[in-house]
């Protein structure tokens, strides 16, 4: 099951207390206060685990809980520190507090990590209030409760090249001709449920990443099919390469068109990242019929392929290496 996104609530642990304790040894008289302070409770730290690939560990674990910090004890001795929870989670991670709206981090690279909820201090023993005129203090204070907060943590995949385009406009088949990914490749719309990631291979030494994004469909900004879900996944590529279905009827142009509405829609900067056109299926094209005709900006390439077929495709990976070794 792919979980890109959860909620959890987490807590720290609380500070351990501080001791009332009085030195009483033999042949040592008034021995004096040596009640030790209580320890720190535990952290709740969020890091990247480099071999996860989704949420789905944190999905049914509701709750995330640190250890308490140890009562003080007498002979002037601090508790135990509680011990820190350690929440794992894939590169790509975003946290956030949505109670604030603030996000607290964005984790990419592995091993990264940060301290979502911080531990309660220990409370002071009566060691620590002994003066000249309070030479036998009674006095401690309690350990501080530990940070409690929820978090949301969106997993972004990151990944060189999306593929972007319609259901059924031969994404798929595309990323298993390219690489050793096997997405499912059906005869109906809506095959690929979940992103799915492959390395292409250019030459020795030369490969990139690419990302399969379920199809988009007009409105999927606003929730309607499975874009809206797996539109953030694009957000952290570095090139789009935009699939169209140069056989299907109504037109390469409108397609693109749509397409295009939607990420500009969507917003976060997606419709001015680089991008590649693959007229995608010239196989299916009626012998005889003219290729269909596409009007590109002079920024944009144009190729034409046949993702099935295998036509086509290295010059549209070398173009997207470029622009990947390039951004």
């Amino acid at each position: 099951m792919f979980i890109d996104r959860v909620t959890i609530n987490v807590k720290a642990g609380k500070g351990g207390d501080g001791c009332v304790s009085f030195r009483r040894e033999k042949f040592v008289p008034r021995g004096g206060p040596d009640g030790g302070m209580g320890g720190h409770g535990g952290d709740v730290i969020v890091q990247v685990d480099p071999q996860m690939r989704t949420l789905l560990d944190l999905y049914y674990r509701k709750s995330v809980k640190a250890q308490a910090g140890k009562h003080g004890q007498g002979k002037n001795m601090t508790g135990a520190g509680g011990q820190n929870e350690v929440i794992m989670v894939p590169p790509g991670t975003v946290v956030a507090d949505p109670d604030t709206g603030e996000t607290l981090a964005d984790l990419e690279k592995p091993g990264a990590s940060i301290v979502a909820a911080r531990g309660g201090r220990g409370g002071k023993g009566n060691y620590m209030f002994r003066s000249p005129k309070m030479q036998a203090p009674r006095t401690r204070t309690m350990g501080e409760p530990g940070q409690e907060r929820r978090l949301v943590l969106t997993m972004k995949l990151i990944a060189d090249v999306g593929l972007v385009g319609l259901p059924n406009a031969g994404k798929s088949t595309l990323l298993r001709s390219v690489s050793d990914a096997h997405p499912v490749v059906a005869p109906y719309p809506f095959s690929t449920l979940e992103p799915v990631l492959g390395m292409v291979k250019i030459g020795p030494g030369a490969s990139f990443c690419m990302v399969d994004i379920p199809g988009l469909i007009e409105g999927a900004h606003k929730g309607k099919g499975l874009g809206i879900q797996f539109l953030r996944h694009i957000e952290r590529c570095r090139v789009l390469v935009f699939i169209i279905d140069a056989a299907e009827g109504t037109g390469p142009e409108r397609a693109y068109a749509q397409l295009m509405n939607e990420l500009r829609s969507y917003g976060e900067g997606l419709v001015e990242k680089p991008r590649l056109i693959a007229l995608n299926k010239t196989d299916l094209l009626e012998p005889g019929t003219s290729e269909p005709k596409f009007r590109a900006s002079e920024s944009e390439r144009v190729f034409k392929i046949s993702a099935l077929g295998k036509k086509g495709l290295r010059p549209l990976l070398a173009a997207a290496y470029r622009l990947v070794i390039e951004d």
